[in-house]
């Protein structure tokens, strides 16, 4: 049976709110029979995470076709699927290193032989509210993290991507027992209490208004948060690197989903003057690689028809306040859900395309007079998720990426700081709190526990009352008027 025949989920929200309580208290109680698995263990269960993704290449290629009207199974495969599997591969080689205690320094004057030291440990139950736009890469890459950290987690797939979400719980049941990650499905109501429950850590990806409403709701319960929100991301290309091959790398990271993705740019700042220059290139690039645009199988649909009308209103209402339009490749189709890569030409800031985070194929193209004056409109609005700046100068390069303030930078590409399993990702400000991936991710769901471990010969009596000799010797000796 296909995705497209499969029927949705019968499970009411109301259903399906019981069964998540149930699932949460059944982790918690497992949790605390097992608080601090063992580095075997963990590695046991990224294991089967990774084995997971390449076992259901082919239905989530399925999943991703059905929901999204369309979605080339490479990029699948590149990030759905391997990409997942490499960032387990990767805390796995290095999650031995990670766990160890970290030492800290114990004044042997005052603590004697005792030993002080970091012992990241396990948070408890984690709760993973998932986008539509990257549904297993969002939605089982950060399971990596948490189960490396010796978490166990609950995943909510987003309600707009029905057959990702059958899938994912489908996958999870097959992989894992329910006490140790599982799977929830459901609308609205569902998302609306996910997020008002005792977890232990909570992630939501997604937008800037729900985030403050998640964020809202779990501050309840004193719930730490982490939040990737997105923004709007510029790409700002200096005039010694407006050319082709760069070009291609902003057009080609915009194409990515369609523009459905997180980390795209979400605008172009050139110099006064290269705004045709640019234009011209983009139109280029597009009819040699991605001919007739709307129908190319290489072009992901728009989540749905929503959104693909949120899409024209932007566009209409740049047009209907003096921007240049420009569509290359195709026509609108309300049908097919699919809209031609659109190029907006000095958009000035009432339109709605730049109040607002885009999230579909079109690309308003500003124009500055010098590169100051362009980090200085950067500045002036939200921090965003990434900054991206294209230069051949290296002392540029360094200014403009000391003179930002964004979650992640990338200099002469767009958005591959998203990427790599190695780098901590999220945002800062508006565009999100905390960070996913690498080592950071293992931070991110770990608790950096203090411990200290008494030994022998120390003066901690000194810190008990009646305080008499021993604490005025103490005192003394930090004073440097004589020896504790």
């Amino acid at each position: 049976m296909s995705f497209i025949e499969r029927e949705a989920s019968s499970v009411s929200d109301d259903e399906a709110i019981i069964n998540l309580k149930e699932t949460i208290a059944l982790q918690k109680n497992e949790f605390i029979k097992n608080p601090f698995p063992s580095l075997d263990q963990r590695l046991e269960l990224i294991g089967a995470l990774a084995n997971m993704m390449i076992q259901y290449r082919t239905k989530i290629h399925e999943a991703l076709d059905a929901d999204f009207h369309g979605h080339p199974t490479q990029f699948a495969d590149l990030v759905e699927c391997l990409g997942v599997a490499g960032r387990a591969g990767y805390v796995a080689e290095n999650l031995a290193e990670w766990m160890k205690p970290q030492m800290r320094f114990a004044e042997p004057a005052v603590f004697g032989t005792g030993k002080a030291y970091i012992q990241y440990q396990p948070k408890g139950v984690i709760g993973n509210m998932v986008p539509w736009n990257f549904p297993f890469d969002v939605g089982l890459g950060p399971l990596v993290e948490m189960l490396a950290a010796g978490n166990r987690a609950i995943v909510k797939p987003s309600d707009l991507v029905p057959a990702c979400g059958e899938l994912t719980l489908e996958m999870v049941n097959a992989t894992f027992d329910r006490d140790q990650v599982a799977v929830v499905i459901g609308g609205i109501e569902l998302s609306k209490a996910f997020s008002t429950l005792q977890w232990d850590h909570l992630m939501y990806t997604g937008g800037i208004e729900v985030g403050r409403s998640v964020a809202v709701a779990a501050a309840q319960n004193l719930t730490p948060v982490t939040l990737e929100l997105g923004g709007k991301n510029p790409a700002l290309i200096a005039d010694d690197n407006l050319i082709r091959s760069t070009v291609e790398t902003v057009i080609g990271c915009k194409m990515i989903k369609n523009g459905q993705m997180c980390t795209s740019p979400d605008y172009v700042m050139v110099s006064e003057g290269k705004t045709r220059e640019f234009s011209e290139i983009v139109k280029e690039i597009i009819n040699e690689a991605m001919p007739e645009y709307t129908l190319n199988a290489h072009t992901t649909g728009i989540i749905n028809g929503r959104h693909l009308n949120r899409l024209m209103e932007y566009v209409d209402d740049a047009k209907s306040k003096g921007a240049t339009i420009v569509e290359i490749g195709g026509k609108p189709d309300r049908k097919t859900l699919k809209m031609p890569f659109t190029l907006v030409l000095n958009p000035t800031e009432d339109m709605k395309i730049m109040q607002n985070e885009i999230f579909g194929p079109i690309l308003p193209v500003k124009t500055y007079k010098t590169i100051d004056e362009a980090v200085g409109y950067i500045n002036s609005h939200e921090r965003p998720l990434g900054v991206y700046f294209y230069t051949q100068d290296a002392t540029l390069g360094e200014k403009v990426k000391h003179s930002t303030v964004s979650g992640g930078f990338c200099l002469n590409v767009a958005a591959a700081h998203s990427a790599l399993p190695s780098l901590g990702f999220g945002g800062i400000g508006s565009s999100g709190i905390g960070r996913h991936h690498g080592i950071e991710g293992f931070l991110e769901f770990s608790n950096p526990r203090g411990v200290f471990e008494r030994g022998e010969d120390d003066l901690i009596a000194s810190f008990f009352p009646p305080y008499g000799d021993l604490a005025n010797a103490v005192i003394a000796g930090a004073l440097g008027e004589g020896d504790a």
